[in-house]
């Protein structure tokens, strides 16, 4: 922890993680007592991390002291939640989510489209530079802030935008607001709207479900040998990445430890019939609930709002068309088109969060809906290869078409 000059106060990994913990109490606490956030399925860490962020914008406004957190360390529990999805990933349900897979692949293709020419024709009619739009569609929204960052410079050379980072970032960042909130929402609305209920009898793939919490079967034993495993995956994940960036594609580090542990999941337990396993298992979902929940909080609590107050105006008006066409998609193609299932349902809450948000707010959503009413596990499969891997392929493509009109 250290003071950079009169108005920055930088705080360390330890002491970043410290925080990312007590803010995800803090949103446990709040949501277990505001009985609102329960039924509309708000994520705990999306409640926590909210308030943080508002405490730390309070600080900013009355003492003129920004708090600027180091980040590490939610970036690993990113790659550890993504690894946990991987080993809870058998063939069996990989097979089962082919045909789901492949629709949701097609929609969220048409989604990005639409997302881009909304962003387009809404920043022509404001008057701004049709690069704004397209900042403030699939490049910030579904894109996330990574891919906001990496194309705000050409925007900026091509279309004069000199403050696109800004802009960008800004948007990917309310972008994720939005997203955790009105994923569970949604999820709600068509569970009550269409009675349906969870069919599965399987276990959750990320947490534990609310009336199981009291579940005493975790040992320190199967704690350690699921950590382990999961950072085999990591360390060969870590090596897979390298090999296939060398050969021109780049991946997400997170996306080729999955792909690492879903290997590992359907032929270590099969070769090696006596190897005690993590996938299904208690202490897997609480590892796997834990990093989530850590990401999320520590995502929240990091935000800059007053940064995204100086932005105000065009930008306020683009995204609220863009969440009203995101909202009517996923009510009026998503969902009948996924189904009108609990699948459905469940699977509309995660692409609320990675079409305006990210893939782990995706997930966040769908586990906010199933720990209340049951599994979805095919869900939690289909959407990270959708939102992790097929979505940064897709936007680069329209990016470039629509920076050319």
């Amino acid at each position: 922890m250290e003071f950079d000059g009169a108005n920055l106060l930088q705080l360390d990994n330890f002491v970043t993680l410290t925080f990312g913990i007590i803010v995800l109490f803090v949103g446990i606490k709040i949501t277990d007592r505001i009985g609102f956030l329960q039924r509309y399925n708000i994520p705990e860490p999306v409640t926590g991390g909210m308030a943080a962020s508002m405490i730390a914008l309070l600080v900013y406004a009355t003492f003129g002291l920004e708090i600027e957190f180091s980040l590490y360390a939610r970036d690993i529990f990113l790659i550890y939640f993504f690894t946990t999805i991987g080993i809870n990933a058998r063939f069996s349900q990989l097979m089962a989510g082919g045909k789901p897979l492949v629709i949701l692949l097609l929609l969220t293709l048409t989604f990005l489209t639409i997302q881009d020419t909304v962003g387009y024709l809404a920043a022509s009619a404001l008057g701004q530079p049709s690069g704004v739009g397209i900042l403030v569609g699939s490049a910030s929204l579904a894109g996330g802030h990574g891919t906001a960052i990496a194309w705000a410079p050409t925007i900026a050379e091509q279309q004069g935008v000199s403050n696109a980072l800004e802009i960008g970032v800004a948007a990917a960042t309310i972008g994720l607001v939005i997203a955790s909130v009105i994923g569970g929402p949604i999820a709600k609305f068509l569970l009550a709207r269409h009675n349906l209920q969870a069919d599965s009898d399987s276990d959750l793939l990320v947490g534990i479900e609310r009336d199981k919490q009291d579940a005493t079967s975790i040992t320190h034993i199967n704690l350690m040998g699921a950590i382990l495993i999961i950072h085999v995956a990591m360390i060969f994940g870590y090596a897979l990445n390298e090999i296939v960036a060398q050969l021109g594609l780049k991946l997400p580090l997170f996306v080729s430890c999955m792909m690492v542990a879903i290997l590992m999941t359907n032929t270590i337990p099969v070769a090696f019939k006596k190897v005690q396993w993590p996938t299904g298992s208690k202490a897997l979902a609480l590892i796997s609930d834990f990093s989530l929940g850590l990401f999320i909080a520590m995502s929240l609590m990091g935000m800059k709002l007053w940064e995204v107050a100086d932005l105000a105006g065009p930008l306020f008006g683009l995204l609220a068309v863009q969440v009203l066409v995101a909202v009517l998609f996923i009510l009026f193609v998503v969902f009948p088109i996924m189904g009108r299932n609990y699948f459905a349902a469940v699977l509309s809450a995660g692409f609320a969060g990675f079409c305006l948000g990210a893939t782990p707010t995706a997930i966040a959503n769908m586990s906010a809906v199933t720990k209340t009413h049951g599994p979805s596990p095919t869900a939690f499969i289909i959407v990270p290869l959708v939102g992790a891997f097929f979505v940064d392929v897709a936007n680069a493509l329209l990016i470039q078409f629509f920076l050319s009109l």
